[in-house]
């Protein structure tokens, strides 16, 4: 058993919340907005970091490496194709560096998102093509991490080729897909962003090593539409981490300028930790296992989240 199913069979566990957009918040506005988070590993690794810290010190059981921007395709193609492997690496030890810190009995996921564009199922290209580059990038985080999330997936092809990639590395591995939004009318299907069902969303990783399903990045108001559908689909730990966005676009470069702003003009001023929290005890009543945020969802959130978490935890025991 591993430590992550260790620990669901206890409690539901806790996910950090965004770091791209909390860099942001703090003042790293990068010089090449392509790569957005991917700067702060060599112009701001200390504040990185702190990010991290401030996460776990707000009850986060898993920390999820800076490597959302670093895949080498990315990098590749903004001239940095040399470099991530380091990159990479750093992004991992830097998240290790801040479990020590704090001294928290965390958990470090390896994150491996999409390799050209949130958003993009148009651009997912073929499971033979891209499965290589997941193998490469989760070659490198292997040593820094106790598992991997593959997150923001948008077709169960990406999620295939990120889960087999991941899955080479003998780690365990969790897997989120982005679902369209906003909210469909009262008694729709939750739908992935290129039209497909949760039902073969799930269906394509039946075969594969993979330890949860998750949902994120999308309006929260979707995932708690959708995290019943999902808990009726299979019996791995599922779960939900979603963004404040007032608008999600079609392709995520859509949103790039205001993305690499520090004026955070696409932040939803409503989802406040006790309105997020809100939409949390949902998922858990719905039967989720697994929550956090992610984009514009920030440490206080997660502060707020913890004790619901210990809440949940309680009543699941006593139920027991």
């Amino acid at each position: 058993m591993s430590d992550l199913s260790k620990r669901l069979s206890d409690s539901p566990v806790l996910l950090d919340g965004g770091l791209g957009r909390e860099l942001i918040r703090r003042g790293m506005l990068g010089a090449e907005p392509s790569l957005w988070s991917a700067n702060a590993l060599t112009e701001a690794p200390d504040l990185v970091q702190e990010v991290h810290e401030d996460y776990l010190r707000a009850g986060a059981d898993v920390i999820i490496t800076n490597t959302y921007a670093t895949p080498p395709e990315r990098l590749s193609e903004a001239g940095l194709g040399g470099q991530a492997e380091a990159l990479n690496r750093e992004a991992g030890r830097l998240a290790g560096s801040a479990r020590a810190a704090v001294g928290r009995d965390a958990l470090i996921a390896g994150s491996l998102p999409p390799i050209r564009g949130s958003y993009r199922p148009d651009l997912v290209g073929e499971v033979g093509e891209i499965e290589p580059q997941y193998r490469e990038q989760a070659g490198y985080l292997a040593p820094h991490v106790d598992l991997f999330l593959c997150e923001t997936m948008s077709t169960p092809d990406e999620a295939q080729a990120a889960a087999r990639g991941a899955a080479s590395t003998g780690l365990p591995v969790l897997v989120s897909y982005t679902i369209a939004g906003p909210p469909s009318p009262e008694g729709a299907e939750p739908r992935l962003r290129n039209g497909q069902s949760l039902e073969e969303a799930v269906e394509a990783l039946a075969d594969l090593p993979v330890e949860g399903v998750l949902l994120n990045c999308s309006y929260p108001e979707s995932i708690s539409a959708a995290v019943p559908v999902l808990r009726g689909l299979t019996d791995q730990p599922v779960g939900a981490y979603t963004n404040a966005f007032t608008h999600i676009p079609d392709g995520f470069d859509e949103c790039a300028d205001a993305l690499d702003s520090d004026e955070r003009p696409n932040q939803r001023e409503d989802l406040t930790p006790e309105a997020y929290g809100e939409h949390v005890e949902n998922w858990l009543s719905a039967g989720g296992d697994i929550v956090g945020g992610c984009c514009e969802v920030g440490p206080d959130h997660i502060d707020y989240l913890r004790t619901t978490i210990d809440g949940a935890a309680g009543t699941r025991r006593a139920a027991r």
